[in-house]
């Protein structure tokens, strides 16, 4: 049964040179073997192959004809008994240096050496365990002078438990893939079969993972290894065709991880439109790696964005044949430098600390987050054996993750999944909630990811090269494939833009702010805006407090009002911030402010709540917001600001002013003498600036202007309050706790002071600065000092 030739013979070793060897026999990584890890045991407990296996064990003086056939034998009889081999050392003669003496051990033979030089000067990331416990096992082989090899020396027991058959194929020298199953993972990998489907194959094939001969880890390495040469193969192609795109233009930006000399098989490449696009909406990155999940035979990593009509934009391509915490380091800086420097302010990644360490040591001011999507896809592997018997746990993650409002909600509903469900001690559940502010939604909701909907998922997420690049895709094909690829986004975007421009969307409401948004907007982004416009009308915002500088709203949908929602406004400076945390997250508002500006008043969009990146004009130089060197001055020059600061000064004595017929007949004559200025101001206007002596044109032409004089303004007070409630829109007046009386008062000062002192700047300056203003104070309060 064994050929091996055996006979008697003497070595000669007079001139030997002792060489030690740790030669552990495969070269992939090792699996937690089930072997106790203790470091002793005790000398006399002595472990002996069991059975009738004494034919099949070696002993002195047995003779090879190889070295190789000798480690091949003892190996054999190791994967029957029970344990691991290894190369421990060697003899070398000292005429020619050939090696003349081997000795094989157990892999357990010996200690680890804690103290070794190369673990005193660095971290060990990740210790592996400890396995050596001072085992004997060994077989000794010297060669003779016929060149044969003969064994001189056999230890046969061993002070550790010996792995049972259904389990050898776990150490690590018997890990080792046959031919014909090389042959199976070739053809299936070809296919675009995953290691994981591959296996399943073999055990199916072989009769069960035991008689496989390998782990699904050895099978990853081999297909790992077998990309990485047939990639090899094709590189230069990759190489020239960088260089000739470089030479057709020289901002065409490629890179090679450690150079010419030393190239790694790391390369990433931009093309100038890619380094454009950043320029213009380089503030939110995703770097796409679903090659990882082997999908792709290529390993290839798009950084892609989104542009202004929310379709996923290119910035850049690399393909990593070595994926280390360094290629991805590598590859961030290098992306970096062809972006000009210029930090995004969030970036996408999956699911990987390898690739989150990198993003912590090149992007640190970047927020970064999970891609949530490939977590719940995640979520079906392996928690499969739960959905199998809980069909509803997948509605139920779905909906503690997406749905809950706050992250007191979601601590609280995923406290009860884990616990309905039985998981609160699963490891990979344990591991994404260790990590869930970088992937839960309501921890990311004050960062900035330019998507539409929190809980939707976005278009941008997709893979830019979806449907041109797949699992039978090869190097040779790709430049094709990725040049279709941008071709057909680019066409995309020119359709997109040439809808925005040349087409007119449909107006549902009679808003001065849904016009002025049509008109700034792209078509798309538009339509989402149109979509929160018209749903404040269900929507009620009602004031919950008021500390003097910001009122806080409480909006709620009506009949709702144990679902609502909180935004602040400051009146002054005009901004709104909802708890719902929409406008941060997407960069545009929420029916929630916008309901509250609705009753406000506020009739158009400030400025700074129009994103330039959302905007048809995104990438043009075309200015939307100005930046005055004086910021006073140049909020001064806002109708919009003008009109509700004019409005939340009126109101503090209005209020005062209209409780009583005597404060009424003060605040009027104060009122009338105003009148008289603002209308002098208004006939020198053009002539003085009374601001900043700069002459000033009409600001107002965006909000409402009045065709009232001063002639004609003490009208008929039920006529003025009938336009009051009409323009304005005055709802706290309809519910006002005093009488008609006080509230036709109150809505005559009202109406007046608005259309008379926010009509332009010079007459907004007089009424804010003239000495009237405090006169008018002083003497409110004096008679109200007088009557006390």
């Amino acid at each position: 049964m064994l050929e091996f030739d055996i006979g008697l013979g003497s070595g000669a070793d007079d001139d030997a040179v002792d060489i030690d060897i740790d030669d552990d026999l495969p070269s992939t990584p090792p699996l937690p073997l089930p072997l106790p890890s203790s470091t002793s045991t005790p000398p006399t407990q002595i472990y002996l192959p069991e059975g009738n296996l004494l034919d099949l064990e070696p002993y002195e003086s047995m003779e090879f004809e190889s070295e190789e056939a000798a480690k091949a034998f003892y190996n054999s009889y190791a994967r029957r008994v029970g344990f691991s081999t290894r190369v421990s050392s060697s003899r070398r003669s000292r005429r020619d240096g050939a090696i003349i003496q081997r000795q094989f051990v157990c892999a357990k033979e010996g200690f680890r050496n804690l103290n070794e030089k190369r673990t005193k000067d660095r971290e060990i990331k990740r210790p592996r365990v400890i396995t050596r416990v001072g085992c004997k096992a060994s077989l000794s082989v010297k060669m003779q002078d016929s060149g044969k090899w003969v064994v001189s020396g056999f230890v046969r027991g061993h002070n550790h438990e010996l792995v049972p058959l259904d389990q050898v194929h776990c150490l690590r020298s018997h890990r080792q893939i046959s031919g014909p199953a090389k042959t199976l993972i070739d053809t299936l990998q070809a296919a675009g079969m995953g290691p994981r489907r591959i296996m399943s194959a073999l055990i199916k094939e072989c009769g069960g993972i035991s008689k496989v001969g390998f782990t699904e880890v050895d099978c990853r390495n081999y297909m790992r290894n077998n990309r990485q040469k047939s990639m090899e193969g094709d590189i230069q192609l990759l190489l020239d065709y960088l260089r000739q795109m470089h030479n057709e233009n020289p901002n065409f930006f490629y890179a090679l991880q450690g150079g010419d000399d030393q190239f790694t098989g790391n390369v990433f490449w931009s093309d100038p439109r890619a380094r454009a696009n950043y320029s213009y909406f380089g503030d939110t990155v995703t770097f796409d790696t679903t090659y990882r999940s082997n999908r792709y035979r290529l390993p290839f990593a798009p950084l892609t964005g989104v542009n202004h009509h929310g379709q996923p934009v290119l910035f850049g391509c690399a393909f990593l044949l070595n994926e280390t915490e360094a290629s991805f380091i590598w590859l961030f800086q290098t992306w970096l430098t062809a972006m000009s420097g210029h930090h995004p302010v969030s970036i996408t990644t999956d699911h990987d600390a390898v690739i989150s360490s990198a993003i912590m040591q090149v992007f640190p001011e970047t927020r970064h987050r999970f891609c949530k999507w490939h977590i719940f896809k995640k979520c079906q592997e392996k928690l499969s054996h739960v959905l199998l018997k809980h069909p509803s746990f997948e509605a139920d993650f779905h909906k503690c993750v997406n749905l809950t409002e706050s992250i007191e909600e979601f601590e609280s509903c995923w406290l009860s999944l884990v616990d309905r469900y039985e998981l609160r001690h699963h490891e990979w559940l344990q591991t994404i909630y260790s990590d869930r502010r970088q992937w839960v939604p309501v921890y990311l909701r004050d960062a900035f990811f330019a998507e539409m909907s929190i809980t939707q998922r976005s278009d941008s997420m997709n893979s830019y090269f979806d449907g041109y690049v797949n699992a039978s895709t090869n190097l040779s094909h790709f430049f094709k494939l990725y040049e279709k690829a941008i071709e057909s986004r680019n066409e995309k975007e020119v359709k997109a833009d040439y809808n925005t421009m040349n087409t007119n969307p449909v107006l549902k409401t009679p808003s001065p702010m849904e016009k002025q948004a049509s008109g700034h907007y792209t078509r798309k982004l538009f339509a989402r805006f149109q979509e929160e416009l018209v749903g404040t009308l269900t929507f009620t915002a009602s004031k919950a407090e008021d500390d003097g500088e910001s009122i806080m709203y409480q909006v709620a949908k009506f009949g709702e009002d144990h679902k609502a929602y909180y935004v602040k406004f400051n009146v002054l400076e005009m901004k709104a911030r909802c708890s719902c945390q929409m406008f941060e997250f997407s960069g545009l508002l929420c029916r929630h402010v916008l309901a509250v500006f609705r009753v406000t008043n506020v009739l158009t969009l400030p400025s700074h709540y129009i994103l330039k990146r959302w905007t048809r004009n995104a990438k043009s130089n075309v200015i939307l917001e100005e930046h005055p060197s004086d910021v006073y001055n140049g909020y001064l020059e806002s109708h919009t600001v003008r009109y509700n600061t004019l409005r939340h000064e009126a109101f503090k004595f209005v209020d005062e002013g209209s409780k009583s017929l005597d404060t009424y007949n003060v605040a009027m004559v104060a009122l009338q003498e105003a009148t008289t200025r603002v209308a002098l101001a208004t006939k020198n206007e053009g002539r003085t600036s009374v601001v900043n002596s700069r002459n000033r044109g009409d600001m107002a032409s965006n909000g409402i202007r009045s065709n009232y004089t001063s002639g004609n303004h003490l009208g008929s007070s039920g006529q003025i309050l009938s336009e009051v409630r009409i323009i304005f829109h005055l709802p706290r007046f309809m519910f006002h706790p005093f009488s008609c009386n006080h509230m036709m008062s109150i809505d005559f000062i009202y109406y007046c002071l608005l259309l008379y002192f926010s009509t332009d700047l010079h007459v907004y300056t007089i009424f804010l600065q003239s000495t009237f203003i405090f006169c008018f104070f002083s003497s409110l309060s004096n008679w109200f000092s007088a009557k006390c």
